[in-house]
């Protein structure tokens, strides 16, 4: 099935058909992974939510934030009662 790559905003975008949509289980803000592959086709999926991934991020996320004061701590200290 070919499909067409129209402009939308700034960007590009694909219309999915609808039996695609359907067989799919799709609707309006799913989230689907994109891939390019080894021989340079896209392959396009529905993402699943992946807790393990998800976690790994996070503690990614937190090992990059600098360590400090707690703001509460920092407010107090300025604080005139």
């Amino acid at each position: 099935m070919d499909l067409q790559v129209a402009k939308w905003g700034n960007s590009l975008a694909l219309r999915i058909p609808s039996e695609i949509v359907r067989r799919l289980g799709l609707h309006e803000g799913a989230t689907v992974d994109a891939h390019i592959t080894v021989d340079g086709s896209l392959s396009i999926r529905l993402a699943q939510w992946d807790r393990r991934a998800f976690a790994l991020e996070l503690n990614e996320a937190r090992n990059t934030m600098p360590l400090s004061e707690s703001v509460m701590e920092e407010l107090r200290s300025g604080a005139r009662y």
